[in-house]
């Protein structure tokens, strides 16, 4: 039996769980519940002996990431990179071209990496009742017998069932409905649309050229043309941007006379805004649930989510905190959805706490920005275990290394010297300089910057191991 290769999409925002989920550190690399992130869960999911190693679709921005997560989850496989943003279908067409290239009669499964589905038996189970229908040239889908008229979410008219048992055939897919269509929707026994998908690579690709070759062949182009960069496949960048960019519903599962679906009842969420992790959190007797250090008193069925710091919530029901070093959210469970709004318009007015997090990872690391002043600023700074940052100068500012644990191997011009716990070293300004860890534990410093103009793009990178500009 063929292994099925899990396709994992891991891009978007995730703006609606801001202000823990922005742009720079999206919310399929957090943990909302346990220690490992969505991304990771996901991962996990599908290690299992029927799986073969996942293709992971990413952007240039999360690479590093997913990267890090995958090597903390000990999980291995291909990283694809998109050059642009070109929604859901061009994506899947892209990773199913990889895995036809490894196994003719390939199973491709796609997962989003910011799903939730607790239930790991039960999904896989319905991966084993989708299997059939799939080697049988159906085009899977699964659908989530749904446990309130939710409008967040489109949904799956099944029609007859199919001669494999447990499978339907898809009379119609139906967009987000208002409040009173959602209940006319699950009393006749639509399914949620979860987005995952099981089909054979081959057929998935052969309905793409006939159904929406603007999206076939230019994706055909860019993986055939795709070049290796470190442990990445970079797609070609014109040919894939000549792909029109479609939701892969819109530019086959609506249109294919191979679709099918597995009702499912397997727990599942999207985690699309803060009223779902409130759904998916341990509650008290209360209700009440949280991350990080929370306190109750006289409240009921909240959610705080609060690393690093205790909250409090008094006299209030229903409603959702979030803390963070530079910002803070509170909103009514009931109106989550208007999050990604308030983003925009943070946005809008150019706030960089709308995209930015006060802590930045990079390929060796992190740095957070503890203090900020005319003339100085002070970074926390942590180098992963055998990471180098690039041979690099600054024009505008000196720096002060001090470190706090670990050891640093410091190049400054052509002097090299290794630093211990509560040992410094001092940067001049234009002086070629280069951080190293070639220890086995994090390295931890605190650096202090002193200068006329202490932003980031004040570096000139002269080497630099991840090919960064």
């Amino acid at each position: 039996m063929a292994l099925i290769v899990p396709v994992v999409l891991c891009g978007g925002s995730g703006s609606r769980l801001w202000p823990a989920s922005r742009d720079s550190y999206p919310k399929q690399f957090l943990a909302f519940t346990g220690d490992d992130s969505l991304f990771q869960t996901t991962l996990k999911r599908v290690a299992g002996a029927d799986f073969d190693a996942p293709v992971v679709v990413t952007g240039q921005d999360y690479r590093f990431l997913v990267a890090e997560q995958m090597r903390a989850a000990g999980v291995t496989g291909d990283i694809v990179l998109e050059p642009f943003r070109r929604d859901s279908c061009a994506a899947i067409a892209a990773a199913a071209r990889l895995a036809l290239a490894r196994d003719p009669q390939a199973l491709v499964l796609v997962l989003a990496a910011d799903h939730a589905m607790p239930d790991v038996a039960g999904f896989l189970a319905h991966v084993a009742t989708g299997r059939a229908a799939a080697e049988a040239g159906r085009i899977v889908t699964f659908g989530i017998h749904p446990t309130r008229p939710a409008t967040g979410y489109g949904y799956i008219r099944p029609g007859e069932a199919l001669a494999q048992a447990g499978v339907n055939a898809i009379a119609a897919f139906v967009e987000k409905p208002d409040e009173a269509t959602a209940e006319r929707y699950v009393a006749e026994g639509c399914l949620w649309n979860s987005g995952n998908f099981l089909f054979r690579a081959s057929v998935f690709l052969d309905e793409l050229d006939a159904l929406a070759p603007e999206i076939g062949r230019p994706v055909a182009e860019a993986v055939e043309k795709a070049t290796k960069d470190l442990d990445f496949l970079r797609l070609e960048p014109e040919a894939f941007g000549r792909a029109v960019a479609k939701s892969v519903d819109y530019a086959v599962m609506e249109k294919t006379a191979h679709a099918a679906v597995v009702p499912s009842d397997f727990a599942w969420s999207d985690v699309g805004a803060w009223d779902a992790i409130w759904d998916l959190a341990e509650k008290d007797a209360n209700g009440n649930g949280s991350r990080g250090e929370a306190a109750f008193l006289d409240a009921k069925n909240c959610y705080v989510h609060s690393p690093g710091r205790l909250t409090t919530v008094v006299g209030l029901d229903d409603i959702v905190v979030v803390t963070t070093r530079d910002a803070v959210l509170v909103v009514d469970r009931a109106q989550a959805e208007k999050v990604k709004g308030l983003v925009a318009r943070l946005t809008a007015s150019g706030r960089k706490e709308a995209r930015e997090h006060v802590k930045m990872w990079r390929p060796w690391g992190s740095y957070e920005s503890i203090d900020v002043g005319g003339r100085h600023q002070v970074k926390r700074i942590t180098v992963n275990p055998g990471s180098k940052l690039s041979l690099q100068s600054h024009f505008h500012r000196a720096e002060h290394w001090v470190v706090v644990s670990g050891t640093a191997r410091i190049t400054v011009d052509d002097t090299v010297t290794v630093a211990a716990e509560n040992e410094s070293v001092y940067i001049p300004l234009g002086a070629t300089h280069r951080l190293e860890n070639p220890g086995r534990i994090p390295l931890d410093l605190i650096e202090v910057q002193v200068g006329s103009y202490l932003g980031e793009d004040d570096i000139v990178r002269y080497e630099d191991v991840y090919n960064r500009g």
